[in-house]
């Protein structure tokens, strides 16, 4: 094993929250650091790092939760070149590997057994501008095969984010390759608000609530 390291914020086991995974046990190593500064961040504590570790003792502490899968998170994962050899370690270990990305960064080098969870940050966010197009492209060119290893998720927190998705979502014709997860920000749009628009317009995305928050308290850490 490499002896790369990370700067972490922590490592933990709990229910995924989001994406198609969502339900199922995970072992989540959060990485620290991020800097895009989202309005609608519910993560920002993973700002600070808590701990570096070398990749062979993230390894033993996130195998060892023995999770159905195991999800590399942050802050922004990207920003660290070590995390490349941590997800292909844990691919050669037979491991289930999330990855979820702000989409800030491309996805274009990451080992190709990786599962892609990546944001498209809306308007209401503050850095819309700031979605790396190429990870649209990398999905809508893949393999069928090589497409379901690649989602895009997409918090809503208004209308006018709404309306903003589905042009995005037409344009590219998005829905028809691969899978499009839509959400709520927490608190700011009613999850029922949202299932109205969706089934008005048709639009062939999944629906998700980010279930830990249903489960414990909002703002709680470590699950």
């Amino acid at each position: 094993m490499s002896s790369g390291k990370l700067k972490i914020s922590e490592i933990f086991h709990s229910i995924q929250g989001e994406s198609s995974f969502s339900g199922w046990p995970c072992a989540f190593i959060r990485l620290a650091g991020c800097g895009h500064n989202c309005l609608d961040c519910d993560t920002d504590y993973a700002d600070k790092v808590e701990s570096i570790l070398d990749i062979e003792e993230i390894i033993r502490q996130a195998t060892a939760f023995r999770a159905p899968c195991i999800e590399i998170t942050g802050g922004e994962p990207l920003l660290q070149p070590a995390v490349y050899n941590l997800m292909q370690q844990l691919c050669d270990l037979g491991q289930q590997v999330l990855l979820e990305t702000g989409g800030f960064l491309s996805v274009g080098n990451i080992d190709p057994r990786v599962h892609k969870i990546i944001d498209l940050k809306t308007p209401s966010s503050g850095v819309s501008d700031q979605n790396n197009p190429e990870n649209l492209q990398l999905a809508l060119k893949a393999s069928p095969a090589q497409r379901k290893t690649f989602e895009f998720k997409i918090v809503v927190g208004c209308r006018d984010d709404y309306e903003w998705a589905k042009s995005l979502l037409f344009d590219h014709n998005l829905t028809d390759s691969v899978t499009v997860l839509m959400g709520v920000m927490f608190g700011k749009l009613e999850p029922e608000e949202l299932a109205k628009w969706v089934l008005t317009d048709r639009l062939k995305v999944r629906m998700q609530l980010q279930l830990h928050k249903y489960i414990w308290q909002p703002g709680m850490r470590g699950v």
